[in-house]
């Protein structure tokens, strides 16, 4: 059964959605946590039942990351979603620690596909479908620039700066009103 809840965040209302836990301690395990205007986001489904007591959890501790008192998410996942490729990659993101980043290329290093793989993980971080709790906007440009999130760069760089992560410069001049 896909349950989904709202909660509000300084970076807009997020949307989060998951399946019945099928431990006997019940709740949920999330599927997809979106923010308005995400690329992909994911969007209310008929059938979907709405459930703000099934993520009290989740929203707690959301709450608690981005009041600062949070640095590492203990959260359900639902299983096996994305391919084999994307849940290397997304497995890799979960071991950058908070308040560091790590470029694309020491993520494909990891996985053991350096050089072309590159391109591939970008991608595969791009469908992230948990943003936050799977920080992907950890991970930066080999030369310190924010490269795209699908979030957007500001929320991007309002995490990193949320986590004191060292500074990072802008890919475009557009976050800073010059054209």
């Amino acid at each position: 059964m896909t349950m989904y809840a709202t909660v509000d965040s300084p970076l807009g209302e997020l949307l989060l959605v998951g399946e019945e836990a099928a431990d006997e301690a019940g709740g949920v395990a999330l599927s997809s946590l979106s923010m308005p205007g995400q690329k992909g986001a994911a969007v209310v489904q008929d059938g979907w039942i709405h459930a703000p007591e099934a993520f009290g959890g989740i929203a707690g501790q959301l709450r608690a990351y981005f009041e600062g008192r949070l640095t590492h998410f203990d959260i359900a996942y639902v299983e096996g979603q994305g391919t084999e490729f994307q849940r290397r990659v997304w497995d890799a993101l979960d071991t950058v620690p908070y308040g560091e980043t790590v470029s694309y290329g020491q993520i494909a290093k990891r996985i053991g596909t350096p050089g072309a793989g590159v391109r591939a993980v970008g991608t595969a971080i791009g469908r992230n479908p948990l943003l936050v709790v799977r920080p992907c906007h950890r991970v930066i440009g080999a030369d310190g620039a924010l490269r795209g999130y699908a979030g957007g760069l500001e929320r991007k760089e309002r995490l990193l700066g949320l986590e004191g992560a060292p500074a990072v410069r802008l890919r475009s001049h557009v976050l800073h009103g010059v054209r």
